[in-house]
């Protein structure tokens, strides 16, 4: 669910960017011998700039089907769903509905009761940019009771009884990766618009983009891809629960090149809003947040990305506002080094 500090610091090291007529031949050429030499990797990737889309895609979405992976095939895009619920709550701001700087106490539902330590401590910029100091959620406990959907055990209850027990938020500021916090931001998003986070997300997001593709609740499609684990055992999609905001959208690369179209456009609603979620709202000696969003700067570029791991797939999302630029990879496999390695692949090619 994080992205190396190895991939980010190459990243930074990026200068000029020269787009040939040819890179799309070059992408798909390296996204191909990379499948060549993992067969069992099923791979999807979108690539857009200036408005112009680009997509390859490699493998079947079973080993039983002949059916081929394309742009329209179903994946779990895993915590970027995180990047979509910071949007939202930067729609929020933007129709003065909440700020980024108020406290979480008199947005959260009446169950929580904040211990007076935590009190007037926590910002609603502090969960989405994973600096809240609240405890998390314990997935190793969960996969261990259920390895197929360790979420699935995860209630209001479960929650509730981890932040009314916290009396002490002992890493308040700095950069602990938090489900937790978006879990939390997605209930705040509920009681400011009055309605679920399914609606929520469908009304301003999947609906005005037109991200068909793009599905919550009901993901039984026949262009789903299967999900495998790192040993290449089959993972099953995480159903969706309390959870979903920080990591139960499922999508595809069209769609996903739809939403980068939106996030790059700063007439959208989306767009007005990737402004205020790229603002640095965390900075420490390895790394800098906007809101769901990790920043790599130098002084020609500014990237934004995110990527994403669920227990079957790998997903990466990454743009460059200034060139006008985004690409999302994903993958039928858990194999965050395969994304990385991949999206560095695809800088080099581009960067030449």
């Amino acid at each position: 669910m994080k992205t190396s500090l190895k991939f980010l610091a190459a990243l930074l090291l990026v200068s000029n960017v020269s787009f040939g007529q040819d890179i799309p031949q070059r992408i798909d050429s390296l996204i191909k011998d990379n499948y060549k030499k993992n067969p069992d990797v099923g791979i999807s990737v979108g690539f857009i700039k200036n408005n112009e889309e680009y997509y390859t895609a490699y493998g079947n979405l079973n080993a039983d089907s002949q059916i081929k992976i394309d742009k329209n095939s179903i994946f779990e895009i895993a915590s970027i769903t995180k990047i979509l619920t910071s949007n939202l709550i930067a729609q929020a701001v933007i129709e003065h509905k909440l700020k980024t700087d108020d406290y979480i106490d008199g947005f959260l539902p009446k169950a929580y009761v904040l211990h007076e330590n935590l009190k007037n401590k926590i910002r609603i910029s502090d969960l989405a940019s994973h600096q809240s100091g609240l405890p998390d959620i314990d997935f190793a406990k969960l996969i261990a009771l259920n390895p197929q959907q360790p979420v699935d055990n995860v209630t209001i209850e479960t929650l509730t009884a981890i932040i009314n027990n916290c009396t002490e938020l002992k890493d308040y500021g700095k950069y602990r990766y938090s489900t937790i916090g978006y879990t939390l931001l997605g209930q705040i998003l509920e009681k400011v618009y009055g309605k679920s986070y399914d609606e929520i997300i469908r009304e301003k997001m999947i609906k005005p983009l037109k991200m068909s593709n793009t599905l919550t609740k009901d993901f039984n499609v026949k262009n789903r891809t299967t999900a495998h684990n790192p040993e290449g055992g089959i993972q099953e999609f995480f159903k969706w629960n309390v959870t979903a905001p920080a990591g139960l959208v499922k999508s595809n690369a069209s769609d996903m090149v739809k939403y980068l179209k939106a996030v790059l456009n700063e007439k959208t609603a989306v767009g007005k809003a990737s402004i205020i979620t790229e603002k640095m709202f965390y900075k420490d000696k390895n790394r800098e947040m906007g809101l769901g969003l990790s920043i790599g700067t130098d002084e020609k570029n500014t990237i934004y990305l995110k990527s994403g791991d669920s227990m079957g797939q790998s997903s990466i999302i990454c743009y460059n506002r200034i060139k006008n630029w985004g690409i999302i990879i994903l993958l039928d496999q858990r194999n965050s080094k395969m994304r990385q390695d991949l999206l560095n692949g695809i800088y080099d090619t581009i960067l030449k």
